[in-house]
C-alpha cells in the first residue's frame, strides 16, 4: 500500500530533526519546523537563501556534497550518520549527523538533495557522563584504597604520639593528628559522593568562579570531616543538659551564653567540688571542664565523674599547651577523648565536639543520668573504650 504524497509532506513538516532539500544551485527549496527549532532561522529567512547559510564555511559545505557524491555507504548519491557541523541564526557551531541522497533525473544529472540533519550535542554530551562516570568511579577505587593506609597509620600513629610525646608537645601534635583524621574523612566522603553521583547519574551544580559551574559534592547522608556547616544543618544541640565547669566566672558566663543560644540547658559550677555536688542531684549529657582549678584539678574531676557515671561524657578545656601537672596526658591514658582550647574559643568546634561526644542521644529522647537512678545511661563516645 502507497500513501498519498501529502502524508510523506505532513510527516516531514512535523519532523523535529532538521530537514533540508536544495536544488542543483544549492539554494533551500524546502525547510521543516524543525530545522527552525533547531537552527533559529525562520522557513520565510531561509528558502531562496543558498544552503551555505548554515554551514559555517564552505570548505564544510563541499566536503558534505564530495561525501555525498562519493556515497559513503556504499551506493552512489547517499550518505548515512556523516558528521558534521551547522551553524545556528545566533552563531553558535551544533555537531549534527546527516542521511542525505542526492536527486538525479532521467538522464543521470543532478536536481538537487534532500538531507536529514540530528543534532548530537545531547548524545555527545552523554557519552562524556558516561565516560566521566567511569573516570570518577575508577579514580574513587584508587584514591580510597590510599586512603585506607593512610587512615590505619594515622591511627598507630595517634597511639604512638599518646605514649611518647611530652606533656607540652601531646596537645599540639593531637590537634595536628585530629586535624589530618578530619580532612582525610573529608576526603573519604567526597569520593564516596562521587561514587554515589556516577551510579545514580544525577547530581547538582553550582558557580564556582567566573561563571563556570562545578558538580556539587555536597555530602548527603554522611559527616563530612570537618562537619561544622554541614552537621550543624542537620543536628541540633537543643535539649542537650550541659555543665560547665571554670573557676573563671567570665568563662562560666560566656560558655553559657554561647550554649544557650545553641537552645541547651546549661549549668555552670566554679569548682570541681560544686560540679559534682550538681551531678549528685541532676543528670547530664556532657561536662565541659576546665584543666587547672584550686580544689579539683581537671584529671581529679573526670576521675570523680567516671567513678559515678561512666557513661557520662567529659570535655576538658585548657588555655595553655603546657600541662605542667601532666593533668591532660593522665585524663587520656584514663579514657578522655577529647581536649580544646578555650582561649579564643571556637564556637563551631566546639559544637562539633559537643556533637560528636552526644552523638548516641537523641535531642528529644533519653537522657544520661547518674549511676543508680534507675535509668539506663546510653553509651556516648567514651564507653567504648
Amino acid at each position: 500500500m502507497f500513501l498519498p504524497p501529502e502524508y510523506f509532506q505532513k510527516l516531514v513538516e512535523s519532523c523535529p530533526d532538521i530537514i533540508v532539500a536544495v536544488n542543483r544551485q544549492g539554494i533551500i527549496v524546502f525547510y521543516n519546523d524543525g530545522a527552525r527549532n533547531n537552527l533559529g532561522f525562520t522557513q520565510e529567512e531561509m528558502l531562496g537563501k543558498s544552503v551555505l547559510e548554515i554551514y559555517p564555511s564552505l570548505d564544510e559545505a563541499r566536503k558534505v556534497m564530495a561525501a555525498m557524491r562519493r556515497g559513503d555507504v556504499g551506493e552512489k548519491g547517499k550518505l548515512s550518520n556523516f558528521e558534521t557541523t551547522f551553524r545556528t541564526k545566533r552563531g553558535d557551531q551544533i555537531p549534527v549527523t546527516i542521511s542525505a541522497s542526492v536527486i538525479y533525473d532521467d538522464q543521470d544529472a543532478e536536481i538537487g538533495s534532500i538531507g536529514f540533519a540530528k543534532d548530537i550535542r545531547e548524545i555527545r554530551r552523554r557519552d562524556q557522563l558516561a565516560t566521566l562516570c567511569e573516570i570518577a568511579i575508577g579514580l574513587s577505587h584508587e584514591i580510597n584504597n590510599s586512603l585506607e593506609v593512610l587512615v590505619n597509620h594515622l591511627s598507630l600513629l595517634q597511639q604512638y604520639v599518646g605514649k611518647v610525646a611530652t606533656d607540652e608537645d601531646y596537645i599540639v601534635e593531637s590537634e595536628r593528628l585530629d586535624s589530618v583524621d578530619r580532612h582525610v574523612k573529608k576526603i573519604q566522603d567526597i569520593t564516596r559522593r562521587i561514587g554515589e553521583m556516577a551510579e545514580g547519574g544525577q547530581y547538582g551544580t553550582k558557580e564556582y568562579f567566573g561563571g563556570k559551574m562545578m558538580a556539587d559534592l555536597g555530602i548527603v547522608g554522611a559527616a563530612a570531616a570537618d562537619g561544622d556547616d554541614q552537621k550543624e544543618e542537620r543536628v541540633s544541640l537543643k535539649g542537650l543538659r550541659l555543665l560547665v565547669v571554670d573557676d573563671d566566672l567570665g568563662v562560666c558566663h560566656s560558655l553559657r551564653e554561647l550554649l544557650t543560644r545553641e537552645a541547651c540547658l546549661v549549668e555552670t559550677a566554679a569548682s570541681g567540688r560544686k560540679a559534682m555536688e550538681l551531678v549528685e542531684k541532676q543528670p547530664f549529657d556532657l561536662i565541659l571542664s576546665d584543666v587547672v582549678m584550686p580544689d579539683m584539678d581537671g584529671y581529679e574531676l573526670y576521675r570523680a565523674v567516671k567513678q559515678k557515671s561512666p557513661h557520662l561524657p567529659v570535655i576538658l578545656m585548657t588555655a595553655f599547651y603546657y600541662d605542667k601537672d601532666h593533668v591532660i596526658k593522665r585524663s587520656c591514658q584514663q579514657g578522655l577523648q577529647t581536649v580544646i582550647f578555650k582561649k579564643p574559643i571556637d564556637p563551631a568546634r566546639l559544637k562539633k565536639t559537643i556533637l560528636d561526644q552526644c552523638s548516641g542521644i537523641l535531642p528529644d529522647g533519653p537522657r544520661l543520668c547518674p549511676t543508680g537512678s534507675g535509668e539506663t545511661p546510653l553509651a556516648g563516645k567514651e564507653s567504648r573504650q
